[in-house]
Parts: C-alpha cells; sequence; structure tokens
C-alpha cells in the first residue's frame, strides 16, 4: 500500500500508565496521548486529514470545505492544517443560532475560517449537497474546493488509524509490552474503523473496542461497514468484514452527543484530579467513563483483559466552553 500523506502531527504520541486508575480497577490501563499531536492541530482529527489534505493538494484544491459540531475539534484542526498549507476552509457549524465565541470556534475565527451555521435539521439531512452547493459555486468562479467529511471519517482519513495501528505495534516492542485490548471514542467511526481494520487484516487478535458517544452500536456498525467499503478498495482488499466481529460498547451515550449529566462532568474532574489528565466532555470522558464503568460492574467486554490501552482523542478547547457544568467545590 503506497498511499501518501502530508506530516503534520506530532508523532509518535507517547503511551504513559494511569497508575491509579489501573490500582483501582486491578489491570494496567495506559494512555495513548493523542491529544498532543499538536498545539492547533492537537487531537485524533490530524492522523486523518494528514491523508484527506494530501488527495486535496493532488487535486489542485484551493478550498477546503467540511462541518461539525460548534465545538469540533475536527473544524478547528482542518482550518489549521489548511493555513499552514495556504488553504482556505469553509465550515458548516450545526447550530440554529450563532454562538458565544469560545474553544474551539474561537480558534476557527482566530485561524480566519469562513464559518456559516445551519440548522441541526439541515446539517442532519442536507449537510453533503450543501456543501456541494458551496464546492460548485466556487467553481464557477475559478477556484477547486475540496470536500472532507464530518470527522474526515472515509476511506481515506480512516488511513490515519489504520497507521496509528502499526505505530502501537512498534511501540509494543520498544516498551516490552502486549495491549491485548485498545478502547477508544466513537463519534463518525473513523478512529475506530481504521483500528478495527488494521486489527482484522493483520490477524492480530486484539480486542478493538469502541464506546459510542453518539447514537448507537448498530448504528456504528453500520457505519464501519460504510467506511470500510471506501477503505477496502483503496487498499485492494476482498476481506469481507462481518458487524458481529466489531466490539462496540452501548450505554455510554447519556443525554446524547455534546450534551452531559452532572455525574459526566464529576467524572471528568475525579479523573483530572487522580491522575492530572484532562478528558473532554464530548468523547473522552464519555468513554473512559465506559470503560471503567464496564471493568467495575463486569460488562464481560473486558474479561481476560490485563494490558488496556485507551486512545486519548483530544477535545481540550472544546471543554471551555462547559466551565459553568462543573462544580469544583467537591
Amino acid at each position: 500500500m503506497d498511499i501518501k500523506k502530508l506530516n503534520l502531527a506530532n508523532l509518535p504520541t507517547k503511551i504513559e500508565k494511569m497508575p491509579r486508575t489501573s490500582a483501582r480497577l486491578g489491570r494496567c490501563i495506559y494512555l495513548k496521548r493523542d491529544d498532543q499531536t499538536g498545539s492547533e492541530l492537537n487531537g485524533n482529527k490530524i492522523r486523518k486529514l494528514e491523508y484527506a489534505i494530501y488527495q486535496a493538494l493532488e487535486q489542485g484544491a484551493d478550498t477546503l470545505i467540511t462541518c461539525g459540531g460548534v465545538q469540533s475539534n475536527h473544524c478547528r484542526a482542518t482550518v489549521a492544517a489548511g493555513v499552514k498549507l495556504g488553504l482556505k476552509t469553509i465550515l458548516y457549524l450545526r447550530s440554529a443560532e450563532r454562538q458565544a465565541v469560545e474553544g474551539n470556534y474561537f480558534l476557527d475565527e482566530m485561524l480566519g475560517a469562513q464559518v456559516r451555521f445551519i440548522t441541526p435539521e439541515d446539517y442532519a439531512y442536507h449537510r453533503e449537497e450543501i456543501m456541494k452547493a458551496a464546492a460548485g459555486k466556487l467553481e464557477k468562479e475559478g477556484r477547486k474546493a475540496y470536500l472532507i467529511p464530518e470527522g474526515a471519517s472515509n476511506g481515506i482519513g480512516t488511513l490515519g488509524y489504520y497507521e496509528a495501528f502499526q505505530e502501537i505495534l512498534a511501540q509494543e516492542k520498544e516498551m516490552g509490552l502486549d495491549f491485548d485490548t485498545i478502547v477508544c471514542a466513537v463519534g463518525s467511526a473513523g478512529t475506530y474503523g481504521g483500528l478495527h481494520f488494521a486489527n482484522v487484516l493483520g490477524k492480530h487478535g486484539k480486542k478493538v473496542i469502541g464506546v459510542p458517544i453518539a447514537a448507537d452500536s448498530e448504528h456504528f456498525a453500520q457505519r464501519t461497514l460504510e467506511i470500510w467499503e471506501e477503505f477496502s478498495k483503496l487498499i485492494g482488499s476482498e476481506e469481507a468484514l462481518k458487524t458481529e466481529d466489531m466490539l462496540l460498547l452501548d450505554g455510554y451515550v447519556g443525554r446524547g452527543y455534546a450534551l452531559n449529566t452532572p455525574e459526566e462532568m464529576d467524572f471528568l474532574l475525579e479523573i483530572s484530579r487522580s491522575e492530572g489528565v484532562i478528558f473532554d466532555s464530548v468523547y473522552t470522558g464519555k468513554a473512559f467513563r465506559g470503560l471503567v464503568d464496564a471493568m467495575e460492574n463486569d460488562h464481560g467486554f473486558f474479561k481476560g483483559s490485563k494490558n488496556i490501552l485507551f486512545i486519548h482523542t483530544g477535545g481540550l478547547f472544546g471543554l471551555f466552553s462547559k466551565k459553568f457544568e462543573f462544580d469544583f467545590s467537591k
């Protein structure tokens, strides 16, 4: 497989142990610090964007068009990467009204993105046609746009976490460890898909567990298969993937995407104060809470797991918009 990419992220990201959580759960819990892939670029999305934006440049694009929530880490990383490469960026952010300029949205504006708000209904049902229409308008002006789907979770983007799996294998050798279980949040299925595909195709026999933070396992199993259809064509594989082979841990969506309960926010505080690690409230906080809860309540997903690697996918900037939801008196 010879698919080229950019080199924008700080890689490889380090792996570190969580001593107090390990003691609490009676297993060895490790973090892969993909929250440290950069500053403006930080988080998991830049791994995907290195492939997607390389393709955009190859196609002669001068503008990137993508979408996400108001506090989208993906959108912020796309804008930052675009600026570095001399590309304009148009963002379609899901909101019925203009939001306070803070967190990732603040950085979008700082970096010069052209931000356009669309209603939740339009986002859910019409975002692709809206983005295509914007690309068509640019084409009439003699410009060329490259469309990146939500989370850069498509065939080309998923190569980012296929490659990350190879990075983990190399780090296992360096550390003298075998991570029998890898866990990540699932929000658009690209990160989970890349890890799962690499595990299956390489016959590594690890458990790759995804924790949905929006929708349910049935939705994301189907979405992962859709990504596989694109991905398999890129790498020339005829492997048949089955949804029953996917490990997706339901029950931790809570109030919905980017919405939180007081218990979830208390959990973030607890981890911050015990491990010195800050998870975000949209992705990693929910997913790591799912990991801890499932292990403490014997859901069966982690039976036989000894060395567990959790992918910290970032999200720090978006957490700032949640500051009033924390009870710091506890």
